[in-house]
């Protein structure tokens, strides 16, 4: 069974807890965790199994201004890369109440960014809205969010079941 490689950023913070917390249910040796800061297109390259974790931390994420964040130089790095026969799942972390708007869009501008270059890749592991309170998110496709969406700062006692609920869904795709 080949490793998969969950990226992620920023570190010590919401997304890399959520992280930690996949890598335990995966099983050990499953999973490799690179935080996205130190990430490059090269390292990529090395999966074949892809899981990505990012938030939505405010106005400059749907401005698309990732200047001031881990993501910042990540971006330019997915531009580089070839997703083409990979298996791809996101999740990602929003705030519902103080951004319903704009709930988990940087989940959705991620897929955006993978399809890009790579327009066949396959993106597992969506997620339905149901259970979920918000006004409108780029995360939302054909009804349902591209990935797994977390709140942990209004919900985050849903978390760990989410989290749960949403390996056992990627398992069959993933190996764990």
């Amino acid at each position: 069974m080949s490793k998969t490689g969950l990226f992620f950023g920023p570190e010590n913070g919401a997304v890399h807890r959520v992280a930690k917390k996949i890598e335990e249910l995966a099983g050990t040796g499953n999973i490799d965790l690179i935080a996205v800061a130190d990430a490059r297109a090269g390292d990529l390259e090395k999966y074949k199994k892809i899981i990505f974790g990012i938030s939505t931390v405010g106005r400059e994420t749907w401005n698309q201004d990732f200047s001031n964040t881990d993501w910042s130089g990540f971006f330019p790095e997915i531009a580089k890369a070839s997703f083409e026969g990979k298996i791809i799942a996101i999740f990602g972390l929003g705030d519902h109440v103080t951004y319903p708007s704009h709930f988990v869009d940087a989940m959705g501008q991620l897929a955006g960014e993978i399809k890009k270059n790579s327009p066949g890749v396959r993106i597992v592991g969506q997620t339905g809205t149901e259970g979920y309170e918000f006004g409108d998110s780029e995360a939302v496709v054909d009804g349902k969010f591209i990935g797994l969406p977390l709140d942990e700062d209004f919900e985050p006692e849903l978390t760990s079941r989410r989290v749960s609920d949403w390996i056992d869904a990627i398992s069959p795709d993933f190996g764990f």
